[in-house]
């Protein structure tokens, strides 16, 4: 199947909430917006003030799960309070009611239908709390993953510290420290985040929707307290239905973008970390396509 993804090359916070309508879908009942909310030091992230119109059109909570760093790294968002604090810090919760998903155990655990990897993921326990959701995300870099976009805040995003940890080592652990130690082969890692990432969209079922925003195009995440500083140019801003699309169009435009200086050093990132083939390990799960129409606004 062909997939919808409307795309604009106007990066602000009004276009967005132009490409949410676009769409024709309303989020029904409670809205979950998941998105990132920055670790302490990032300079990159989007912030409250850029999320905040599209967050009002939908009424919606704003949620997130804490980290597996342990002791391995310098972010605060691996402890609810100090997350919490982050959330004030970073202005958050100046608009927005905030849900940190997995603050209070059990976690809920979700069968993964025809998983490569994983046989379950964890997430937060508040997730039941919802009717639907938003996934607004910072398409950038990352360390590991190779890209973020609308896939890794399906898993990685998501998942519960336990869960966190059990995508990061394919499935070996739960625990937070041996995640690290443990960390998988990349190509399992990558199905881990598509096996996890379908959980979450088949939980929602029709009432999930979309949108990556390709700004501040660094190729380290939102979760790095010390992040590169954006080597390419902002493309634009996308809007999807489908999971898989919306990822693969910003892959796409990434590749097409020959005349900006930044584009080989991103593509580096992407293609050492065999980051396509967590868009590869989704579509053969089959919760989105690969294939897509892009209609521009």
């Amino acid at each position: 199947m062909t997939a919808n993804v409307f795309f604009s090359r106007e990066i602000t916070p009004q276009k967005v909430v132009e490409l949410y309508n676009a769409l024709g879908v309303k989020l029904p009942g409670k809205v979950a917006v998941k998105l990132h909310s920055g670790e302490k030091g990032n300079q990159n992230f989007l912030g409250p003030d850029f999320w905040r119109p599209m967050i009002e059109k939908v009424g919606g909570t704003v949620v997130e799960c804490n980290t597996a760093y342990g002791d391995a790294f310098d972010g605060v968002r691996d402890h609810t309070e100090s997350h919490l604090q982050l959330m004030k810090d970073h202005g958050w919760s100046t608009y927005f009611d905030v849900d940190i998903m997995d603050a209070e155990s059990p976690d809920v655990i979700w069968e993964v239908e025809g998983g490569q990897v994983l046989k379950e993921n964890a997430v937060g326990k508040n997730i039941l709390n919802y009717d639907s959701m938003l996934v607004l995300a910072h398409f950038k870099g990352h360390p590991m993953g190779g890209f973020g976009g609308a896939l890794k805040q399906l898993s990685i995003g998501c998942a519960s510290a336990k869960g966190k940890a059990l995508i990061h080592s394919g499935g070996i652990s739960s625990d937070n420290i041996e995640c690290w130690q443990k960390h998988a082969e990349q190509d399992r890692f990558c199905e881990a985040m598509a096996d996890a990432a379908s959980t979450v969209v088949r939980h929602f079922g029709e009432n999930i929707l979309f949108i990556n925003v390709m700004k501040n195009l660094s190729v380290d995440c939102d979760c790095c307290s010390v992040a590169e500083d954006p080597c390419m140019k902002d493309i634009g801003i996308l809007a999807s239905t489908d999971p898989i699309a919306i990822d693969q169009a910003c892959i796409d435009l990434i590749y097409a973008a020959k005349d900006d200086p930044g584009q080989a050093h991103f593509i580096e990132r992407v293609e050492s970390r065999h980051g396509i083939h967590t868009i590869e390990a989704a579509a053969k799960l089959g919760f989105g396509s690969r294939t897509y129409a892009l209609t521009t606004i």
